[in-house]
């Protein structure tokens, strides 16, 4: 779902840098369960993403998707490192842009779909909330597979399997911002600020609540000036 964050494509294409999504939201125990090639991707993209100046990004983020490709080549039936590689691959297209992202994006879908066909319940359900971002972000038919009422209906099942995640609040409210619904929006974006620490995740975290807080302004910010 960048973070698995989001930022617009060049021209008229748009992109998640998903996290899902972004966009990932592993259970406390997930850090454990990952294989060290996929820990190691899930540790490096939070440094990428919350650390480095924009202008080093796209280069990190290129890297990183080889990286990320070798993990789940070693393992290509664990869900853990498809979800990963596909969060990856909507970051570095976020920070690419241009009509080459959507090819990124499109092997990213792929990546979330997969995994929630080996394992839907891999890191609380994390590829439907990635997979929730990307349908919600990516232009409709012709240019690309976005859907929103496909979206909600893939965050629905993500927030199922994770109620009080950070990062499925997280984007859920993003996706409610977005669609006008600012009382929901601020439910959901607190939701992600009080949710609960993830153990080696605190890179991560301390971004995405930075991330939700600005969110949740605005939403406040709509909603005093009804």
């Amino acid at each position: 779902m960048p973070r698995i964050d989001v930022r617009p494509f060049a021209g008229a294409l748009c992109a998640c840098a998903l996290a899902c999504t972004a966009l990932a939201m592993p259970r406390p125990a997930a850090a454990a369960d990952s294989t060290p090639a996929v820990a190691a991707v899930r540790d490096r993209w939070a440094v990428v993403n919350y650390d480095l100046p924009k202008p080093q990004r796209a280069a990190a983020f290129e890297a990183l998707s080889r990286q990320a490709a070798t993990a789940r080549a070693a393992q290509p039936k664990d869900a853990d490192a498809l979800i990963w590689e596909g969060i990856v691959l909507s970051s570095f297209a976020g920070e690419r842009g241009g009509l080459g992202a959507l090819k990124l994006v499109k092997a990213a879908k792929a990546d979330f779909e997969q995994a929630i066909r080996l394992d839907p319940a891999a890191l609380d359900g994390s590829a439907y909330v990635s997979l929730a971002v990307l349908y919600h972000q990516v232009p409709g038919w012709p240019l690309g597979f976005g859907d929103d009422d496909k979206a909600r209906g893939l965050f629905k099942r993500g927030l199922q399997a994770s109620p009080d995640g950070i990062d499925a609040n997280y984007f859920y409210g993003q996706y409610l911002l977005d669609k006008g619904d600012w009382k929901a929006a601020a439910t959901a974006l607190q939701k992600a600020i009080d949710a609960p620490p993830r153990p080696g995740r605190e890179r991560a975290d301390l971004g995405r609540r930075r991330e939700a807080a600005a969110l949740l302004a605005q939403a406040r910010g709509k909603l005093a000036a009804r």
